[in-house]
């Protein structure tokens, strides 16, 4: 019954707004100016667990530039968004607050065009429009009890933030990842899809990468750390098909849509095949 109270409570608080990208009223106690203080201070311990930046200046400039023009087609185009792909052999891309968005090498290797990287990060970018970890947080200083009262919210530190669920805490040489519902990331997913096609890229590739991770899982379960983070019920692959049947089969642009796989073959898995052994997650990779 206090639970309940809190949350009730909680959501007649200060930090309810209508999110522009969903549509939705929202309860976020992290005000615009901590997510992106929050994803400063938590970039460099999120880079330096999974091995840092990957050694090739080509293939971080094409995911960078890419990146920033998905960013410039979302509703927080004002972000210091910036695209990262840390050298891990691990299978995953996560979002931290404030537009710091990660892709690892394991899961890039696994991609065969820019529309289907296009919707990685579009789906990254969807879970920073939508505000998933501020929710997210907000919810567990509920919880806690910890944002009951005037200015709490304000006055907590950014390790306060990230340890509110466990983001950004490391134990034992591991960064935990805050875990999103499935209602999120079908959100993030359609929130990706309505990036990626505003530039021109196929929508069908969000599709195609959630099946590459679904083959993915069933042969290296232990490197697909994606699912660890990112659920994928097949209900989530249904909705997502529904909404690709009735928003973009029939589309006036739907000839036009492209993938670039030649470019995306050029520039990135040409180079991955040049580089040495990532850094990290090698040893966990090669006991499968």
């Amino acid at each position: 019954m206090v639970l309940i109270i809190l949350l009730v409570a909680g959501w007649a608080l200060p930090g309810c707004s209508t999110n522009p990208a969903t549509g939705k009223t929202q309860f976020n106690l992290m005000s615009p100016a901590s997510e992106i203080s929050l994803g400063i201070s938590a970039s460099p311990q999120f880079l330096e667990s999974y091995g840092g930046e990957i050694p090739s200046a080509t293939i971080t400039q094409y995911v960078a530039a890419l990146g920033q023009r998905l960013a410039a087609a979302s509703e927080r185009t004002d972000l210091p968004w910036s695209f990262s792909v840390v050298d891990s052999k691990t299978i995953n891309a996560f979002a931290l607050p404030g537009g710091k968005v990660f892709i690892s090498r394991g899961l890039l290797a696994k991609l065969e065009n820019e529309a289907q990287l296009a919707g990685v990060l579009g789906h990254e970018i969807g879970h920073v429009t939508a505000q998933h970890v501020g929710q997210q947080m907000s919810r567990g200083m509920v919880v806690q009890g910890l944002a009951i009262g005037l200015g709490i919210a304000g006055s907590k530190s950014n390790e306060q933030w990230l340890q509110t669920l466990g983001v950004g805490v490391q134990v034992g040489g591991t960064v935990y990842l805050l875990k999103y519902g499935r209602g999120q990331e079908i959100e993030a997913d359609i929130l990706g899809v309505r990036y990626m096609s505003r530039l021109g890229y196929d929508p069908q590739a969000q599709l195609q990468v959630m099946r590459i991770l679904q083959q993915a899982a069933g042969n290296r379960p232990a490197s697909l750390e994606f699912l660890s983070t990112h659920p994928l019920p097949q209900t989530r692959i249904k909705r997502l098909e529904e909404h690709l049947q009735e928003h973009y089969a029939h589309g006036k642009d739907s000839a036009t849509y492209r993938t670039n796989a030649g470019i995306f073959r050029d520039t990135v898995r040409a180079n991955l095949d040049k580089l040495p052994p990532p850094k990290h997650g090698q040893k966990a990779t090669d006991k499968n």
